[in-house]
């Protein structure tokens, strides 16, 4: 099923995933109108999307996510919403009504939205801390859709992106304006990179001040699977086709699916490594204190942070909940989404690696002015 003559609003669409689906669209569907939806288009981005847009229109939406009219003006006459825009933070360092604004109540301004202005189909992009870990850290290996987990979300982040996906999943099969019913899913994808993940930059920018030694803040045995930029946009377009399709719709709509790749297991910090280690870079062997101590450690700065918060706002660079997520094995199979969504990683391992790090490459020299002049 295509997505032949959709009206295709993406939200968060000038930020790294949004990019990367928005230019998937116009190369493979023969969309009427991808409408792009962030504070700011910069006109570089739609520029560079001239080359591939073909007979697709390409209407910019500048504005906050908060603000009901300009939402509901958005979503006026589109069939299909991808919801990506979201503030990302697992450092709390985000005031909680500001992640609450954006994260929830821009969601729920969205829903709102799409069921007056009769737009069919909705995918929501969550993550995959909506799972956890958990404060005791407790592993899981390969999970699916059906694991049971005791998640008790810490970061106002996760807890925020958990009511938002409750809330998509909640609103499907609500009736629209016209009499039909809108229909939606959430995508849960694993910690993504790729070219523009501004994670992987900063983690090369304090190697960079390091030495070029890069920094180990996870357990070797901590075993992730990270997923590939380009593959998480490929799973929004299945989940886009499924919705769109009345043999799947209802199977799917209401789901919430994880999207994994073919990425090797690895620790947080081996992965920079892999990607960086062309480049020169090393990695420390060992954390840089022992695991325990650096609890204790976040522990205290982050007692002493809270004792301030009534005159002064600091955030710690590092807490007990952000180390216990970098050192818990926590991966998850992509199986249900190959089933249902038809969904198959279509970068390799060795194409995902070897577009990452042209990219990093492509930063290095302007990383180490910068450094250098700072």
């Amino acid at each position: 099923m295509s997505l032949l003559g959709d009206v295709c609003l993406v939200t968060g669409a000038c930020g790294f995933l949004g990019r990367r689906l928005v230019k998937l669209l116009l190369e493979e569907e023969k969309t009427a109108e991808i409408r792009l939806l962030d504070k700011q288009i910069q006109l570089q981005l739609l520029q560079s999307l001239e080359g591939c847009r073909g007979d697709t229109k390409l209407t910019a939406f500048e504005g906050d996510i908060r603000d009901a009219d300009f939402v509901r003006k958005a979503c006026r006459g589109a069939s299909m919403v991808f919801h990506i825009a979201s503030i990302i933070d697992v450092t709390d360092a985000v005031e909680p009504s500001e992640l609450y604004g954006v994260n929830v109540k821009g969601t729920q301004l969205l829903l709102e939205a799409c069921i007056q202005e009769n737009v069919g189909s909705f995918i929501y992009t969550s993550t995959i801390e909506v799972m956890g870990p958990n404060p005791r850290g407790e592993p899981i290996v390969n999970g699916d859709e059906d694991t049971v987990y005791h998640s008790s979300l810490k970061f106002d982040y996760s807890k925020t992106k958990r009511e938002a996906e409750d809330r998509t999943l909640q609103a499907h099969g609500e009736p629209l304006q016209n009499g039909d019913r809108l229909a939606t899913c959430a995508l849960r994808p694993m910690y993504i990179y790729g070219e523009g993940c501004r994670f992987l930059l900063g983690h090369m920018s304090d190697g960079i001040r390091n030495n070029d030694i890069l920094y180990r803040m996870s357990l070797p045995e901590a075993l992730v699977n990270p997923v590939y930029v380009g593959n998480v946009a490929v799973g929004h377009l299945q989940a886009a086709r499924s919705l769109k399709d009345p043999r799947k719709r209802d199977a799917v709509g209401g789901k919430f699916y994880f999207i994994s790749d073919d990425t090797p297991h690895v620790s947080y910090s081996d992965f920079n490594h892999v990607v960086m280690a062309p480049l020169g870079f090393g990695i420390q062997k060992n954390l840089m204190v022992p695991l325990r101590l650096f609890y204790i450690f976040c522990f205290f700065m982050e007692t002493f942070c809270l004792m301030l918060r009534p005159f002064v706002r600091l955030v710690p660079p590092l807490n007990r909940q952000l180390l216990t997520m970098l050192n818990t094995s926590f991966s998850f199979s992509y199986q249900k989404a190959k089933r249902d969504l038809g969904y198959e990683p279509r970068f390799s391992w060795e194409e995902a690696r070897r577009s990452t790090v042209e990219w990093l490459a492509s930063k290095l020299p302007t990383e180490r002015e910068r450094i250098a002049l700072s």
